[in-house]
């Protein structure tokens, strides 16, 4: 790959991405609301008739929430954002990158409302239990994306501190946080169908 777009590699290189207090601190809760699921998924009390189901939406979330504590450290989606910005100049519409950006940002917004209402087909039945744990999901997978789009203003925007706290953090962590919230509640409740 690095053949192929050697001008991606330059702004981006594999390391440790965030490393300050904050954002070991948005790892470990990534981590921690990932193992909470796991733990949810392996003894939560499910009912019988939709067991199966909530069991593997768990583990969904388990699994992304680790992926999403590699990307944090890893910046990933910087990585995205220099192969497309390579795209770009190779293809000759680096010109009017603004329009792909907004028509990306549009695409995520649909995907993300899409993905919402089919992760509430799908756990129909189970919304009381899954429903925050969806919320968190695409709050925090449309906040990745929305950084991959790389907007000059959004970038000034989340490094904006409000209160001492960069935006960045206050919009990226309500999501982990809800899933984690979610999944120590849906661990707790007691089965409908026990006597």
């Amino acid at each position: 790959m690095s053949s192929m777009f050697p001008c991606a590699f330059s702004p981006w290189s594999p390391g440790i991405g965030d490393n300050h207090v904050m954002g070991w601190l948005t790892v470990a809760v990534y981590l921690v609301a990932a193992f909470s699921c796991a733990v949810t998924a392996r003894y939560g009390p499910f009912p019988a008739r939709t067991r199966r189901r909530e069991q593997l939406f768990w583990w969904f979330c388990a699994v992304a929430l680790v992926l999403l504590a590699a990307n944090k450290q890893l910046d990933l989606q910087s990585l995205l954002t220099s192969v497309a910005r390579c795209v770009a100049v190779d293809q000759g519409w680096y010109e009017n990158r603004r329009m792909m950006q907004r028509v990306f940002i549009l695409a995520v917004a649909a995907a993300g409302a899409l993905g919402f209402l089919a992760g509430g087909l799908l756990m129909r039945g189970t919304f009381a239990r899954t429903g925050l744990p969806i919320l968190g999901l695409g709050l925090v997978c449309t906040f990745v994306a929305i950084r991959a789009a790389s907007f000059h203003h959004v970038d000034i925007l989340i490094d904006t501190r409000v209160l001492g706290l960069r935006l960045n953090w206050v919009l990226e962590l309500p999501g982990p946080l809800l899933i984690w919230l979610a999944s120590i509640r849906a661990g707790r409740q007691q089965r409908p169908d026990r006597p």
